[in-house]
């Protein structure tokens, strides 16, 4: 399952199965697969998937998500990442029954933030959003035909990173996770509240 990837992007943490066609790339995750530093739990986990390319400076990174969300913690979005104990990821993320959107800000040590989507299904594309603008991050999603809404806006440093897109699973192997509309580009106006 197979294909070469764009040049640009590299895995950390290859899943056992993956693809990259015209129309994007899909995976399945490995066994216990997870990011997440210290809080709360006490464990330090660094092995989910993420297919990065670098950056620098400020940019926008955003893509659609679909994921066959049915066990706890599955979830599939986008990454900032610098290194193992600072990076975001974001996207959604499935708890307490049902999709939710989700960021995890790590600085050292992890936070977690969700926002319940009630009315999602797997079956309803998630587009997400991630902006840097100097040392700051804000988080964007859409769910179907909705405007963007924002998740976060977090102080986050401005060096030289990696960004991409992501699928884990703390509790299984073989979450199933498709990503399109993969963008990396030049960062939206700076406006909180612009499109």
């Amino acid at each position: 399952m197979q294909a070469a990837p764009d040049p640009d992007f590299t895995w950390l943490n290859e899943p056992p199965l993956w693809r990259r066609s015209v129309d994007g790339v899909s995976l399945v995750t490995g066994k216990r697969t997870d990011f997440w530093q210290a809080t709360f739990y006490g464990f330090h986990r660094d092995d989910g998937h993420a297919l990065l390319q670098p950056v620098a400076g400020d940019f926008t990174a955003s893509a659609t998500v679909l994921g066959r969300y049915e066990h706890l913690y599955d979830q599939a979005g986008l990454m900032l990442r610098i290194d193992a104990t600072n990076w975001i990821k974001t996207g959604i993320e499935y708890t307490d029954g049902m999709m939710h959107f989700s960021v995890v800000v790590t600085r050292g040590v992890s936070d977690w933030s969700v926002i319940p989507l009630p009315n999602a299904v797997p079956a309803d594309p998630v587009r997400v959003r991630l902006t840097r603008h100097g040392d700051a991050v804000r988080i964007h999603y859409a769910v179907g035909a909705m405007d963007w809404q924002m998740a976060r806006l977090a102080p986050f440093s401005s060096a030289d990173a990696a960004v991409g897109i992501m699928a884990c699973s703390p509790e299984r192997s073989g979450f199933e996770a498709t990503f399109s509309d993969i963008a990396v580009g030049p960062p939206i106006a700076r406006q909180l509240h612009a499109e």
